[in-house]
């Protein structure tokens, strides 16, 4: 299944942030997140359809809804779950 993908206000100002290799890397990852849900994703607890995708020492929190993606969060790992 191929899932489209959306993001957050915040999200995009959290990835602009980043340096440009860290922005490509994370970009490369989302994209082969739509295929499948491809990658280290793990579900969170406590939270409905709430997942995370580990890219190196960075975390992308998003939710699942039927067939979208949507990235809320792009952070350290240190930051990502308070």
């Amino acid at each position: 299944m191929r899932y489209r993908i959306e993001f957050g206000d915040d999200a995009f100002a959290e990835l602009r942030a980043l340096p440009k290799e860290l922005r490509r890397n994370i970009g490369f990852r989302i994209d082969q997140l739509q295929d499948d849900l491809a990658g280290d994703v793990k579900k969170l607890k406590g939270g409905d359809n709430e997942y995370r995708l580990r890219v190196g020492g960075h975390r992308i929190l998003f939710a699942l809804e039927k067939d979208l993606v949507f990235v809320y969060a792009v952070r350290d790992r240190k930051e990502a779950y308070e």
